[in-house]
């Protein structure tokens, strides 16, 4: 069994089977995982510790309409192996733990995920706008921006007449 069978393993071991959307090994060292909100810091400091998922490279927001997904990429240089979590978060109620204390990296990434999506990420140490104005109302990667009537906005303030 290679290191994907162990961790995939390991997870259903660990959580049972029931607690998982969807367990995979896409390709050669790589998994992909999917799980409801609820589940992802303790499936997260369970593969930190258990596999030594040092390292968090990115996280990703997804708008799926019906739902929001958090998506994480986290390496293990030392078993050279990736996992990627997929966290399903409900539309009307875009919430979901923050991983920053586990990996101090997450904090830009879920700020910004923040800013463009508009998940909140509880717990976080800083959950402010971190590319757009502090004072715009809208998050421009969901499928349901209104693009006019905020590109309008977006113009007026750098001329300055906003």
């Amino acid at each position: 069994m290679g290191i994907e069978g162990e961790v995939l393993a390991g997870l259903k071991d660990r959580f049972g089977e029931p607690s998982f959307r969807s367990l995979a090994i896409v390709r050669d060292r790589v998994v992909k995982i999917v799980i409801d909100r609820k589940d992802l810091v303790a499936v997260c400091t369970f593969l930190k510790s258990k596999f030594d998922m040092a390292h968090l490279s990115s996280i990703a927001a997804v708008d799926w309409r019906d739902h929001f997904e958090s998506v994480y990429h986290l390496t293990s240089w030392s078993r050279n192996f990736m996992v990627q979590i997929n966290a399903w978060i409900p539309h009307d109620d875009p919430h979901i733990d923050s991983v920053v204390p586990l990996w101090n990296g997450a904090n830009v990434h879920e700020r910004e995920a923040y800013d463009l999506m508009g998940i909140i990420y509880d717990g976080h140490p800083n959950l402010t706008r971190i590319l757009l104005p502090k004072d715009f109302e809208f998050f421009p990667l969901r499928k349901d921006f209104p693009q006019e009537v905020d590109r309008q906005y977006v113009s007026r303030r750098k001329i300055g007449g906003g």
